[in-house]
């Protein structure tokens, strides 16, 4: 069918990208590296290193590892003897290597996954694979909304890895706009107008890097949550397989839009080779005046250039199809202990210490991105533009990936896609025609009703 040829195609495509344009990145412990490489967390100077004698193996996907928990895995292992050994997997080939890995019975000793209560049940069955964590010293202390999404039955398979109080939200220099007498743009129309000015001052106005292979495909289902808005129930029905993604006038104009942002030279030259590590160099250099970012982005930014200030980077929703709603995300990567692994004890033992408050504060202040860590015992570090952001916006929508089922797992898949459509190989009715037959197979493997 020419509908799966073009999306083997565009599989092919971004993994040929992803390898291309792969760096170092400012808040990973290393490169992005092939299957099998890792990046170690072990210190061996202490004398407790030496009587330990275990090492957990540790395997997440790119970006999900900041260089603050490595260094609070060497102070673990002081306290421990327990060495942690990072695997760091490229974000393209993580999910089908955790579900080798999986269903081989052959998962390291802790895994990240996407939480989300759909697909941790569905996707990579938490109750056979995962370690119950409920009854943790840490456990109560985890968000209720951000716990939900970690629960199955109400028991607690996973802690979360990231602050997911921040949006993906347009990231924009304040000191750009002002020039330019710019204003906060609140429909498709009035983001053009933006665009338009910011070009015409040779400025590139969105930095994009379709090369990472997952940023670009955020503008989708981070966006989308006007879908509901503009149809209230239309996730009911998506849930319920009474409505297709194909044809859904939001999700469409989406994408349309998607396509006349680079037509008309928003994302600039070199959003297929741009890196997401090179992010907050590009828009600290001027070259570029926006990017799709969450909350932290201020922090990198400064850390780049400290001639602009942590709050001379502002937010605002993505505007495509006229979005006006605040896309909420209590879903995020998260630790997983693997039931099958010898160390499951050691696994804990981590697990607890990463919790402790005053290890929560370390990765607040010394990750940029980081503002508040979904923990009742973490501190907040909210600035007064990131508050006055998220005061902005009276209505709030849970994103796509996480309300609707099986869309969170074919996230590679929407990537390659989405690069197949800007490149002219598929068309936007193919894009979601596409998530609505993997959604099928992944319904129908998972035994859900209401596919059958």
């Amino acid at each position: 069918m020419k509908l799966k040829k073009l999306a083997a195609f565009s599989l092919a495509l971004a993994a040929v990208l992803s390898f291309s344009g792969c760096s170092k990145e400012e808040n990973a412990p290393q490169k992005s590296t092939a299957a099998g490489e890792s990046t170690s967390g072990e210190v061996k100077t202490s004398a407790a290193s030496e009587k330990g004698g275990v090492t957990l193996s540790f395997m997440a996907s790119q970006d999900w590892i900041q260089d603050a928990e490595i260094e609070l895995s060497k102070k673990f292992t002081q306290e421990t003897g327990i060495k942690v050994d990072y695997q760091i997997i490229p974000s393209d080939q993580y999910v089908n290597l955790l579900m080798t890995k999986l269903n081989t019975g052959e998962c390291t000793d802790i895994f990240g996954a996407q939480s989300g209560k759909f697909d941790i049940k569905a996707q990579i069955n938490v109750e056979k694979n995962a370690v119950d964590l409920t009854k943790t010293s840490w456990g109560s202390q985890v968000e209720p909304l951000v716990a939900d999404q970690l629960s199955v039955d109400g028991k607690l398979y996973g802690q979360p890895i990231q602050d997911v109080s921040s949006v993906w939200a347009i990231g924009y220099n304040k000191q750009i706009f002002k020039k330019l007498n710019l204003e906060i743009p609140k429909d498709y129309e009035s983001f053009q107008k933006v665009c338009e000015t910011i070009k015409a001052a040779g400025i590139t106005p969105i930095y994009e890097c379709v090369s990472d292979g997952w940023h670009h495909t955020l503008w989708l289902p981070e966006a989308g949550v006007e879908a509901e808005t503009a149809e209230p129930g239309i996730i009911d029905k998506w849930n319920s397989n009474q409505a297709p993604f194909k044809g859904n006038a939001t999700l469409m104009t989406i994408l349309d839009q998607i396509n006349d942002m680079v037509a008309k030279g928003y994302w600039g030259d070199d959003y297929m080779s741009n890196t997401y590590a090179d992010s907050a160099k590009n828009i600290a250099s001027g070259k570029y005046a926006m990017t799709v970012a969450n909350q932290g982005f201020g922090v990198e930014v400064n850390k780049v250039n400290s001639e602009i200030a942590v709050d001379d980077i502002g937010y605002f929703v993505i505007p495509l199809a006229d979005n006006q709603t605040l896309n909420v995300n209590p879903a995020g990567p998260a630790r997983f202990i693997f039931s099958g692994s010898k160390h499951a004890a050691e696994a804990q033992q981590y697990l607890e210490f990463l919790a402790k408050e005053e290890n929560l504060k370390y990765l607040t202040e010394n990750v940029g991105k980081f503002n508040k860590l979904p923990f009742n015992n973490a501190p907040s570090m909210y600035t007064d533009t990131i508050q006055d952001f998220y005061n902005r916006y009276d209505k709030k929508g849970t994103v796509i990936q996480t309300a609707v089922k099986y869309v969170n797992p074919q996230w590679s898949e929407m990537g390659a896609n989405l690069s197949a459509m800007i490149v002219g190989e598929m068309t936007p009715e193919e894009v979601l025609a596409s998530i609505d037959e993997v959604r099928a197979q992944q319904a129908k493997a998972a035994g859900d009703p209401a596919w059958k």
